[in-house]
């Protein structure tokens, strides 16, 4: 299936995130100390965190936040089953809109995945 590259989405977003950290850093720095303080660790596990964060992502119909939060999901090792599941869960909520948009999370896994794990064996 050819269509949208989330390998370039979020080379693309992460580029005008950069430009937005040079031009408004407070906002910016306060927007990465929230996102670090609601990410950690806690009751629950930074992957059942990204979990939600990429449900919402999907849900809002966000093809950035489903490629960032993928790839954070795929660091953290998420598994298959365990995206799939997530996505079964925002598809029952969200209906036949979120269903387009887990399809696009599966995409971003696929095409992300073996990336990343190139990556990291280098």
């Amino acid at each position: 299936m050819e269509g949208k590259s989330f390998v370039q989405i979020t080379s693309d977003v992460a580029a005008a995130l950069d430009e937005m950290r040079r031009e408004v850093p407070d906002t910016m720095q306060a927007f990465g100390g929230l996102a670090k303080a609601s990410m950690k660790a806690g009751s629950l596990s930074a992957l059942h965190k990204e979990l939600i964060a990429l449900a919402i992502g999907v849900s809002s119909r966000c093809d950035a936040c489903i490629g960032f939060h993928v790839k954070a999901l795929i660091r953290l090792g998420v598994t298959r089953e365990q995206l799939m599941e997530t996505l079964a869960v925002c598809t029952y909520m969200g209906g036949g809109p979120t269903l387009m948009y887990a399809a696009e999370a599966v995409r971003a896994y696929d095409e992300l995945l073996p990336r990343l794990q190139k990556k990291d064996a280098a």
